[in-house]
């Protein structure tokens, strides 16, 4: 017998506590490791032209990926114990501190357990327990790490948004989403084609790069997973997201040095916001807004 629909968004609610804890792991750990393996190979390309490089130059080559070594307080070095990384309820038991040193931990990791839990029970209830939902909680749990990482560092790494725009077209291959492969193929080559004219027709104005190639392949694998008929309200919206929150930032004074704000965290809420709400719903509210 099929569960509930609120049965299976309670456990895909677990499960994305579970996965939200990961996701931190990741967020922190995939841009050192990316760093690392950019400083090796360049090192290793130097060497192979007859640069004399000490071996100090390659940087830490102790193993460091998602696994190993344990998390620690950054502090303190305080390996983190499997009770101290329960999901939420560790960091209200140690009210917000490292058991060790007594050091605040930042409340981006619970409300990032939180969001990760709410996005999974949302494909709980909408599509009970099953594979569309698998799918679906992939989408959403991809976007929250690129949201993230991007946010963090400008940095949209190839090893997660080639991933997911291959896992859209074969979700729509394979029937598991809604969208027919053709909307998914369509949506793919639109997404990235519109952002890159935007940024070649920007470039050739202004002589200088005003996007990056992960904000395309972001769109594009958007676009695979929705459907091309999501892309131009993916663009509107994040466009509008991104507005307020620079004039929100600039009048704090919260900018980053040159004022850059990155694109994809708006590019990924926007993806995150047309699946809950889909394209339709979304258009009628920019048109309303945009009064069109």
């Amino acid at each position: 017998m099929a569960l509930d629909a609120w049965a299976a968004a309670l456990i895909f609610a677990l499960l994305g506590l579970l996965i939200g804890s990961f996701l931190n792991v990741v967020v922190y750990r995939l841009p050192v490791m990316l760093q690392r393996a950019w400083r090796h190979d360049s090192v290793a390309f130097l060497r192979e032209q007859g640069v004399g490089l000490p071996d100090a130059a390659a940087g830490d080559t102790t193993p460091f990926n998602l696994v190993t070594p344990r998390s620690r307080c950054r502090a303190c070095g305080h390996p983190v114990s499997a009770l101290e990384n329960v999901p939420v309820l560790s960091y209200l038991l140690l009210r917000g501190r490292c058991k060790a040193c007594k050091t605040p931990i930042g409340m981006r990791y619970p409300l990032v357990e939180l969001a990760t839990a709410a996005a999974f029970a949302f494909c709980g209830h909408q599509w009970g327990v099953s594979w569309t939902a698998a799918a679906w909680a992939f989408f959403c749990a991809v976007l929250i790490a690129l949201i993230l990482i991007d946010w963090d560092t400008t940095l949209l790494p190839d090893t997660l948004t080639l991933p997911l725009l291959w896992a859209g077209l074969m979700a729509s291959w394979v029937g598991l989403i809604a969208v027919p492969l053709r909307q998914s193929v369509l949506g793919a080559a639109v997404g990235y084609l519109s952002l890159w004219s935007v940024a070649m027709l920007f470039k050739l104005v202004t002589k200088k790069e005003g996007m990056g190639h992960g904000d395309f392949k972001l769109l594009a694998a958007l676009g695979a997973w929705l459907g091309a008929g999501a892309v131009l309200p993916i663009v509107l919206a994040s466009s509008l997201l991104g507005a307020v929150v620079g004039l929100v930032l600039k009048a704090r004074q919260g900018l980053r040095e040159g004022g850059y704000i990155p694109y994809g965290p708006f590019l990924g809420g926007a993806g995150l916001l047309i699946l809950v709400c889909t394209p339709e719903r979304v258009n009628g509210w920019l048109n309303r807004l945009l009064g069109f």
